[in-house]
């Protein structure tokens, strides 16, 4: 984190400003701060800027009511800056964890423009939006993944501890297994004889992708690519691109960034590599002196309609209306199509467990039948 600007002293001041927190500065830095927290202040910040506080009395505000944390502490250092002379967007962007490029290149766009207040307010809006997409996202896929999750640790301890005891049930009778009984018999030997490798491997692997898909380069790209394809995932991930680039970038030239320094913006800030590499693919054209209509439609990630309402918004001058319009149509669909993927998925991950353990039930049931058929003959 940025080291703390220090304030000359202006007259009439008693002392180094006091801290609304009584915890010395330097405790609590480096922590996490929360998006919503980020939201929130922006909100706020607009709301006072609207109303016509200046931009330090504005943070001064916010920084006495916000509660002691690592946000608090960036707060404090933005206080000093800019009571010191340092841009909002300078200062800002010292903290990058916290504020990204988007966030201070748009805030310098207003600085420059004079309309900070209406910039702040529109980036509030476009991270309220961006926060509800994910939430949504995350939201629906809670009950799945806790269905997927309780049925596979139940088979798994079914198969590991339940199982087994059959077997000596059925070794004790000297019966004839079926073959479906044969094989759930195996792999039940090998969870048991293997179980380090088969609860540890996941595990391992889930460790050794996340590493990797924080390194970047191309297994991420692969990985971005191949859920692009996935049928079902791959429509909404697809239209969640579209949306989210649409809304930035039109955002951002709204507030009054060039074209290249916003599609580098977007660029960089973006969370998936395919679309990162089609960006580029885009500004080089652009940097060229082309539109920006046709590299978007070569790049395979915009249909006709966006590459359409994009080469009809820079014939008339209206580029972010028309972005922000396909960001608004597009945000629709992904959550159309994220309830209908999840309304599907339900069901189909049920009718999937319900087969595994039909499966188990008559793989163990059959040779209880013999049995029973042994005992009744004595």
């Amino acid at each position: 984190m940025a080291k703390k600007i220090k304030r000359t002293a202006q007259p009439g001041d008693s002392g180094p400003r006091a801290s609304s927190g009584n915890a010395p500065r330097e405790k609590g830095r480096g922590g996490r701060v929360a998006q919503q927290v980020v939201n929130d202040f922006t909100i706020q910040l607009a709301t006072l800027s609207e109303a016509g506080i200046p931009v330090v009395k504005a943070l001064t505000i916010l920084e006495g009511q916000t509660r002691p944390g690592p946000f608090k502490y960036v707060l404090q250092d933005l206080v000093d800056d800019v009571s010191g002379g340092t841009p909002l967007s300078e200062a800002m962007a010292k903290h990058e964890a916290v504020f990204d490029s988007l966030y201070s290149s748009m805030v310098r766009a207003g600085e420059a423009g004079g309309i900070l207040d209406t910039v702040l307010t529109r980036l509030a809006s476009f991270r309220e939006k961006a926060a509800g997409i994910r939430a949504t996202v995350r939201g629906a896929m809670i009950y799945p993944m806790v269905i997927l999750t309780v049925a596979m640790g139940v088979l798994a301890a079914v198969i590991t501890w339940v199982i087994p005891k059959f077997r000596e049930i059925f070794d004790s009778f000297g019966v004839d297994l079926p073959g479906p009984t044969e094989a759930l018999l195996s792999l039940s030997d090998v969870f048991v004889e293997y179980w380090y490798l088969v609860f540890g491997m996941p595990v391992l692997l889930a460790f050794l992708h996340l590493g990797a898909m924080r390194r970047g380069g191309a297994y991420r790209y692969r990985i971005h690519g191949i859920l692009l394809k996935v049928p079902g995932l791959g429509i909404v991930l697809s239209n969640s691109i579209v949306a989210g680039f649409a809304r930035m970038f039109g955002t951002l030239i709204q507030a009054g960034v060039p074209h290249l320094d916003g599609l580098s913006i977007v660029r960089d800030t973006t969370g998936n590599d395919v679309l990162a590499e089609a960006i580029e693919d885009i500004r080089r054209v652009v940097r060229e002196g082309e539109g920006l209509a046709r590299p978007m439609g070569e790049t395979g990630l915009f249909d006709d309609l966006v590459v359409n309402m994009v080469d009809v918004g820079e014939e008339t001058g209206e580029l972010d209306r028309m972005l922000l319009k396909v960001a608004d149509a597009y945000e629709v669909q992904v959550d159309r199509t994220i309830e209908a993927f999840f309304k599907l998925l339900e069901p189909t991950l049920l009718i999937l467990i319900a087969g595994i353990v039909g499966f188990i039930v008559v793989a163990l049931f059959l040779p209880l039948m013999e049995i029973m058929s042994q005992l009744g003959s004595v």
